[in-house]
């Protein structure tokens, strides 16, 4: 066994996977970056995270190499850093990356002046290119610093530059540009197998919700084709793991069949919520399995028992990946009776050959469970039975495998979208176990996470809190606070929303651009701060932030929190209308500005249970607020005795009270305010 480096004391699982390296790693830090000044010595800064396939291949093929590991060691300072601790450090040399190449991804390997300035940055590399680079930069270190210096001032003026200089078109907004923005997005849809066309094929679940929303404005039907196409794939595709539930991070092929199997907390909740939205338009029961089962697999194997969750399950086990999830077909009829693994073999496409690699199978499925019911002489409910107890008996035995690693951090941007992952699971399901998730989950990051003054942190790691929180931790909790207000009209979790939404304008506003740093004020001084700007896997933190202070501003009538919301809006209007499903999350915020929102008020004794009948039906223009008090703006003089009433109202403008759900959503259908 390898001598331990310092990594084996780092918090991060990730950073102790490298502990055994020969490499002299050191944390990102003051004792790294000092003894990079004081030897004079470039920088490697390697950056990943726990369930990153391809960092294991170049820990295991590079990192771990005796030569390679004395090479880097005499001629660099080498730094580990778990992207998901450090978002804003990885933000920087990805932009690097992509300034250089056009392109970016995990592992990420940045060479820099020991002041941190980058001077080259790339993905992954073979051993022997991961050799000869590290000679090739060695030598223009020593012997041509010059012209690496001059590289490394490119390209830090290249990384500091605002992606939206001075654009300021607060012409007001139309609905040409909100329809321009799904042309965009819809021509790039795969109608045939769902998701964008190509391969790989990431879920975007921000990109889908977009198409959700503008269906529900518009009528438009092809929205949601797009959106049930995709859903329908990847239920049942390899991407679902149809035994355990739970989605893989994306599918490598174009079918959805084959995933790079680590399964993210992120992806998870975000498709909880968008399978919930997605069951309340259409009625859809297959949506409801995946939300009720997604929900089980984290439960089962992603919840700490205090009631955070962790971030992530590895891609690999026994240094294969997906050796734990794929079968052959001898497995399952060792497990199974005859009869039912006959149906289980031809349902998820098993076959002796295999259908991956090594004749394993990854499990899926091919036609709707009412066709193969039909074509089986069965009904849908005795396939849904017979699967049920064939994926029982085949979890416990896949339970006996050794089981890839766990990143048992919990991360408070992650665990916010859990929170609305359960809250729209239970809005769309009525399950009230899920509004207890909800709000064990959030007040395990109060208890944890948040400070008195709403300093936030970002890491829960052993017992302990670390990292100061960036925009993402703050704009996603904020929102999940929001949501779990309106589902209980408990005014706490209002409180504690407006409170990290005040501490943020206090210490992350860049008032000049219209937007919110992605750092603190407050924070570590790197060689850039940056704007998160863009919508990806998961929203921009900015373009969440937006919704936030529109909803307060609504909520709380803040006029300068909805002023600064339409602002943000009018600084990336141009990059809504061109870029898709990169700015999908600003788009639904443009669908809220130019068709009417609705503020929902509901008060009385029964305001809970009207509530509950309102949202579940799918509202994605519309903020709730009610209870027995009038404690907020919204409500004031409009508690009646004895009755439970709806206000619906729009610029501050309201229908007659109504005292039924059904009512009150017909008024929402109608759009018109008498």
């Amino acid at each position: 066994m390898n001598k331990q480096n310092r990594l084996s004391q780092a918090s991060s699982p990730y950073l102790r996977q490298h502990a055994d390296n020969p490499v002299d790693w050191y944390e990102w830090g003051e004792e790294a970056l000092s003894k990079a000044k004081t030897e004079n010595k470039p920088l490697i800064i390697s950056i990943g995270y726990a369930a990153c396939h391809w960092c294991h291949v170049m820990a295991h093929e590079s990192f771990s190499d005796e030569e390679i590991a004395e090479f880097m060691n005499s001629h660099f300072v080498c730094i580990k850093i778990d992207r998901e601790e450090r978002p804003d450090i990885d933000r920087i040399y990805m932009d690097a990356a992509q300034l250089l190449s056009g392109r970016g991804g995990w592992p990420l390997n940045a060479f820099a002046l020991p002041d941190g300035r980058p001077f080259y940055a790339a993905t992954y590399f073979p051993p022997d290119q991961w050799m000869d680079a590290l000679h090739q930069f060695s030598h223009l270190f020593r012997n041509e610093y010059s012209r690496v210096a001059e590289a490394a001032t490119s390209l830090t003026e290249g990384i500091r530059t605002n992606p939206l200089p001075g654009i300021l078109n607060s012409k007001p907004f139309n609905r040409a540009d909100y329809h321009e923005a799904y042309e965009n997005q819809i021509n790039t849809i795969d109608f045939d197998l769902g998701g964008t066309i190509g391969a790989p094929k990431f879920m975007m679940p921000t990109g889908l919700e977009f198409l959700l929303q503008y269906h529900h404005q518009t009528g438009d039907q092809k929205a949601l084709n797009a959106v049930t196409i995709t859903l329908d794939a990847m239920a049942k595709g390899g991407i679902y793991d149809q035994i355990g539930g739970g989605f893989s991070r994306y599918s490598t092929d174009q079918f959805w069949k084959v995933p790079h199997f680590e399964k993210m907390l992120y992806d998870n909740a975000q498709l909880i919520t968008l399978y919930a939205h997605a069951y309340q338009l259409t009625s859809n029961q297959l949506y409801a399995e995946i939300v009720e089962q997604t929900i089980t697999f984290a439960e089962r194997e992603l919840r700490h028992g205090e009631g955070g969750f962790f971030a992530s399950i590895d891609a690999d086990s026994e240094h294969e990946e997906g050796k734990f999830y794929v079968w052959t077909k001898q497995e399952i009829e060792s497990v199974l009776d005859a009869e039912t693994a006959e149906i289980v073999l031809r349902f998820y496409q098993v076959s002796a050959s295999g259908n991956w690699e090594k004749r394993k199978n990854i499990l899926h499925y091919k036609d709707s469970k009412d066709k193969f019911a039909s074509e089986n002489g069965m009904t849908v409910s005795d396939l849904n039975v017979l699967l049920q107890k064939a994926n029982k008996l085949l979890l416990e035995c896949r339970n006996l495998r050794i089981r890839p690693a766990t990143d048992d951090k919990i991360l408070t941007s992650w665990n916010a979208l859990m929170i609305s992952g359960y809250v729209n699971a239970y809005k769309a399901l009525g399950n009230g176990q899920y509004l207890k998730g909800a709000i064990r989950t959030a007040r395990f990051l109060e208890t944890n996470m948040i400070k008195n003054d709403g300093l936030l942190y970002r890491v829960y790691k052993d017992g302990k809190v670390s990292i100061e929180a960036f925009l993402d931790d703050y704009s996603l909790l904020a929102d999940a606070y929001i949501g779990l207000y309106e589902v209980t009209f408990d005014m706490h979790w209002l409180e504690l929303s407006q409170l990290l939404t005040a501490n943020v304008w206090n210490h992350f506003a860049d008032t000049e651009n219209h937007l919110f740093f992605y750092t603190s004020d407050q924070a570590e001084n790197l060689i850039a701060r940056k704007h998160e700007i863009s919508d990806n896997v998961i929203p921009a933190s900015n373009s969440v932030l937006a919704h936030v202070l529109f909803k307060l501003g609504m909520l709380l009538e803040k006029a300068d929190y909805t002023q600064m919301a339409t602002e943000m809006l009018f600084k990336v209007r141009g990059e809504i209308v061109r870029q898709g499903a990169y700015y999908a999350n600003w788009a639904m915020l443009l669908g809220k500005m130019v068709y009417p929102f609705y503020e929902v008020a509901i008060l009385g004794d029964n305001a809970m249970k009207v509530n509950l009948e309102m949202q579940k039906k799918y509202l994605p223009t519309a903020v709730f607020a009610g209870g027995i008090s009038e404690n907020l703006p919204l409500l004031q003089n409009r508690l009646v005795d004895n009755k439970t009433v709806i206000y619906v109202c729009q610029n501050k403008t309201c229908y007659n009270p109504v005292h039924s759900a059904l009512d009150a959503i017909q008024l929402i259908k109608a759009g018109i305010i008498k």
